[in-house]
């Protein structure tokens, strides 16, 4: 059943219910007709389903090898952020040219939001791309990957196509309590 309105919503919180429900009525057909009826003044109550067994799954065990929770933290926060998980879980081959643009700039948005605020990055060459460089005998290959013909040794000279990226400092929020790491974005529940 609808609740009458009382008070004004802050800004904040229309802010935010607006970034939600941009994704939700992108993404989820039914929503976006309730929106749309509500809108055009013939929104019905809610038909409210049969209450559910709470249910509380156990943690998923982490994967053994190196500890995996600084990548979740980070994809957590990219989903927190730009809902780069909702993206790219999302099934577009339906979507026009359009549609796939609109979303596509508000998750890089916020994705990008995510990154400048946890991670410094600075490219790991100097030089222009499209500028010849000269890679010495000896570099570091996690530093510069080669393409094209690539044969013999070094010194290689080529052209620089991408500077690459080296992050100089990370400042990723360490997960608190005994939470699980592997939840990267909770489900939400509206009541």
């Amino acid at each position: 059943m609808l609740a009458a309105v009382t008070a004004p919503v802050p800004f904040s919180t229309r802010l935010w219910l607006a970034w939600v429900a941009y994704f939700r009525i992108l993404f989820d057909g039914a929503f976006a007709a309730r929106v749309l009826a509500a809108r055009e003044g013939n929104l019905q109550p809610l038909q409210t389903p049969p209450p559910e067994r709470p249910r509380t799954p156990a943690p998923t065990p982490l994967p053994e090898g190196p500890d995996p929770t600084a990548a979740l933290v980070l994809l957590g926060l990219l989903q927190r952020e730009g809902r780069l998980v909702d993206f790219l879980k999302q099934d577009i081959t339906t979507f026009g040219d359009a549609e796939v643009g609109a979303a596509a700039r508000v998750v890089h948005e916020g994705c990008r939001r995510a990154l400048h605020g946890h991670i410094e990055m600075v490219p790991v060459r100097s030089e222009p791309e499209g500028e010849p460089v000269t890679l010495e005998a000896g570099f570091d290959p996690t530093s510069a990957k080669l393409t094209g013909a690539v044969g013999g040794s070094a010194p290689y000279r080529g052209v620089l196509r991408h500077r690459g990226w080296r992050a100089e400092q990370v400042s990723l929020p360490r997960p608190v309590g005994t939470g699980d790491a592997t939840i990267l974005a909770p489900a939400e529940v509206e009541l």
